[in-house]
């Protein structure tokens, strides 16, 4: 069965799914005759344990994997913040048509960050975009921060997010959609950020789901007498709880707005793996000696150890600084990933492989179907 597999791909599925990979994700499918998979065992062990929303198909429903904390987390005296692994800049290159992307996460300073595989900071213009790619293993959260995407599946779901909203899209056990930016009266491309994150094992096979979320819906908190703000996307901050549990893996997603003297000190579930992302102006991580300058489009990592993460921005300062701080339960499992398929062996990899290409084993709705939205691109 292994030779037919590994036959099968080589001659027929690999071409096929190195243009999607190569185009749509910028990750580099192998020439070769032999498929390179990535292979990445991460071994921090999660020590978090709750419930999440299950999926009501037949298929591996969720797992508990969190549990929220009974009260609010809040800094004190005795809070101790946490170290900057590192930071670098996310550099900018051309992915597709038109379009540009920031890549921090998933490049060689930065692989598999558990439960983290890809960050993504995009800037897509009218008449680029990402046409027809499937997806298996993972889920994708989407936050347009200017612009107007559309998206399109295979099972009929399609829709539009605006300036602030978000998407959690849970690929499981296999979707096939397309992801197009609308044209904008002004002419500007759309921008936002696309996080990858990791399924546990036991999801892999889920049946896929989305959950979106408005701009309209996300709970705000002003701190620091108002000079700073917070959107509590995901989790919790300065006693404001997320309205939804929209991920299967347990994931805190805080935008926060400094505006200049603005300070904020903000507690993390402990364990988790912690970033930071700078959208916008400079910020100071950190207090004391430890205290560090890091500037706009650079990504910041924590270390584990520690209770929050202190941010602020200069009194001084000429404009607003916008960023992200982003975290999540580590997975104790390995991490094998060939472009948009992200599994637990490179077994699991080879049968996705051959199930996108014979249409079988949740692909079975891409025989013949194409997106409307993807057509100007795809032909």
């Amino acid at each position: 069965m292994k030779h037919f597999r590994s036959t099968l791909i080589t001659a027929v599925t690999i071409g096929i799914v190195a243009a999607i990979v190569s185009k749509y994700t910028n990750i580099t499918a192998p020439t070769t005759k032999t498929a390179a998979i990535t292979t990445t065992t991460t071994t921090t062990t999660t020590t978090t344990t709750t419930t999440t929303t299950s999926s009501s198909s037949s298929k591996p429903a969720a797992i508990p994997l969190y549990t929220p904390p009974s009260k609010h987390l809040e800094a004190s005296e005795m809070s101790v913040p946490r170290a900057i692994r590192k930071a670098f800049l996310a550099v900018e290159q051309s992915e597709g048509a038109g379009a540009r992307v920031r890549r921090s996460i998933g490049t060689p300073q930065l692989r598999n960050f558990s439960p983290f595989l890809m960050l993504d900071h995009f800037s897509v213009s009218p008449g680029a975009g990402f046409p027809d790619h499937p997806h298996r293993g993972q889920e994708t959260i989407t936050y347009l921060l200017e612009g107007a995407t559309d998206h399109e599946d295979f099972a009929g779901n399609k829709g539009t997010l605006y300036p602030g909203d978000l998407q959690f899209m849970t690929a499981g056990r296999g979707i096939v959609h397309a992801e197009m930016p609308r044209k904008t009266d002004d002419g500007k491309p759309n921008v936002g950020l696309q996080l990858w994150v990791d399924l546990p094992e036991s999801l892999k096979a889920c049946e896929p789901r989305y959950r979106d979320l408005r701009a309209a819906e996300i709970p705000t908190v002003d701190v620091d007498a108002g000079r700073a703000t917070i959107k509590v996307i995901s989790g919790q901050s300065h006693g404001i709880d997320s309205v939804k549990d929209l991920a299967y893996t347990p994931v805190w997603i805080l935008d926060v707005v400094l505006r200049p003297g603005a300070s904020v000190t903000q507690p993390l579930p402990k364990g988790w793996n912690a970033f930071s992302y700078v959208l916008e102006g400079s910020a100071w991580y950190g207090q004391g000696q430890d205290r560090t300058k890091i500037q706009q489009f650079h990504n910041v990592v924590f270390e584990q150890d520690g209770d929050v993460v202190h941010v602020e921005a200069d009194a001084d300062a000429t404009k607003d600084t916008r960023l992200v701080i982003i975290a999540g339960t580590p997975l104790d499992q390995e991490v094998v990933q060939y472009g948009p398929f992200v599994l637990n062996s490179k077994e699991g990899v080879y049968q996705a492989l051959y199930d996108y290409q014979t249409f079988s084993n949740g692909f079975e709705r891409a025989k013949n179907w194409k997106s409307e939205i993807g057509k100007p691109m795809m032909g």
